[in-house]
């Protein structure tokens, strides 16, 4: 019987590039589920986390059906901070009920390997739900760069986010795998080296 995938958590403080190296995972033949995206899907129309929104923060969802409305959730959080940790104990649940049919899936498709890019894993217990940990780190000044070209975060958001967030030292700490995103180059060769590892581990698993 073939075992089941491998699960790699994959996490990093924000801009330290965790989606970039979540995609040259995939382009190594990994099947990649991201958290944001799956909370992307609940917010949108018919995605099933609307009514959980709606009763934390009715004016976020002002056309029932249509979806949430994201710029007045976010104002709806900056005015009431207390409403984050209630919105996010709601919405966890059901991104882990997403993380859980996709890994099913993969199981059945015959999958070896799935990367779960999960910004908040350590912060949440995720690491429990996962064979291993690779984080992805940056220097802070190039965080800071990368955030702000964005323009979707002003500094001072940048820097609340990041108070918010275990440090990424920590979370260095915690990992069994660490890859450093200052070339892209490097990163593509820190994550062959890590399938490599991964396969040769599950190999032995059978």
């Amino acid at each position: 019987m073939k075992p089941p995938p491998f699960i790699l958590g994959l996490t990093g403080s924000i801009g330290t590039g965790k989606t970039t190296t979540a995609g040259m995972f995939a382009e190594a033949g990994a099947l990649v589920w991201s958290a944001d995206e799956a909370v992307n899907r609940l917010y949108g129309p018919g995605g099933g986390g609307e009514e959980t929104v709606r009763r934390i923060c009715p004016e976020a969802v002002p056309k029932p059906g249509f979806g949430v409305n994201k710029d007045k959730l976010k104002l709806c959080l900056e005015q009431d901070t207390g409403l984050l940790s209630r919105l996010e104990a709601a919405i966890h649940p059901l991104v882990a009920r997403d993380r859980n049919e996709f890994v099913r899936a993969a199981e059945l498709d015959g999958a070896e390997l799935v990367v779960a890019e999960i910004p908040l894993l350590y912060e949440t217990g995720g690491e429990t739900g996962v064979d291993a940990v690779v984080v992805v780190t940056a220097p802070e000044n190039t965080q800071r760069h990368r955030v702000l070209n964005r323009g979707t975060m002003t500094e001072t958001e940048f820097e609340g986010l990041l108070r918010r967030q275990m440090p990424n030292g920590e979370k260095m700490r915690r990992a069994d795998f660490v890859i450093e995103s200052r070339s892209l180059d490097e990163a593509r060769f820190a994550v062959g080296d890590i399938v490599r590892k991964i396969k040769e581990a599950a190999w032995q698993r059978k």
